[in-house]
């Protein structure tokens, strides 16, 4: 009997394959202020992130780590508001008070919640119509989304851009960052493995030699491939 494959292992989610704590700075996210400011007091390098974090002292006095705005510095004032924003990079206020055509990163998928969406480094999605059912938003993957008038925004592009455009140059370097988010990686294909290894491997060819389709409800040794898809084939 073989042992189990890395997709079952890592589904089961054990210390080996979970990203370390000690690589996240804590939670990122808007605080519950709706009206009042804030000064960035430091800025913090995440690994676990793609995006550095400001810690902001709200003048409630609380400290929020929030994602960082293109442009960030310490000692910058951050506003949040709910009508009429002051438009300057770092500053939130809800979607349905921002110009069209503004930039906006971490975005409220529902009021409140602290932001999920376009968090990533150098990410924006641009606001593009209001209406009374919600504000149209196109995010980064191109894809126009509706979000309630009320969900919060950040002004501006998050931070972190262009960190995709150095290269590795050693597979060191790279094998350290995707350990920090604990991604697989090298990833290696099932065909080139033995059938003891992987459903898709055996055989002295480089093709699965079996339809790779599995049911929903599959057993966990063996749900690799497409699982449960609508179709297949060529179109």
């Amino acid at each position: 009997m073989g042992k189990r494959i890395i997709a079952r292992r890592r589904g089961s989610g054990s210390a080996v394959y979970r990203s370390p704590s000690h690589r996240h700075k804590g939670e990122a996210g808007l605080p519950d202020l709706q009206e009042g400011t804030g000064v960035v007091e430091d800025i913090v390098h995440a690994p676990g992130r793609s995006t550095p974090l400001m810690r902001v002292k709200l003048d409630t006095g609380k400290v929020s780590n929030q994602i960082a705005n293109e442009g960030a510095f310490i000692g910058q004032k951050v506003v949040f508001s709910k009508t009429r924003p002051d438009i300057a990079s770092g500053n939130t206020s809800i979607v349905g008070e921002i110009p069209e055509g503004t930039p906006v990163f971490n975005l409220e998928g529902t009021p409140g919640d602290g932001g999920k969406f376009v968090r990533a480094g150098g990410n924006a999605g641009y606001v593009v119509s209001h209406g009374p059912d919600g504000t149209v938003v196109l995010l980064p993957s191109g894809k126009m989304k509706v979000f309630p008038n009320a969900s919060r925004a950040t002004i501006g592009i998050a931070a972190g851009g262009g960190m995709g455009d150095k290269p590795f140059l050693k597979a060191g370097k790279r094998a350290h960052k995707e350990k920090n988010r604990a991604k697989n990686w090298p990833k290696v294909r099932g065909v080139a493995m033995n059938p003891v290894d992987h459903p898709h491997g055996g055989g002295s060819h480089n093709y699965t030699g079996r339809p790779t389709s599995v049911g929903r409800g599959s057993p966990p040794g063996s749900k690799v491939g497409k699982i449960s898809p609508k179709r297949t084939g060529k179109r």
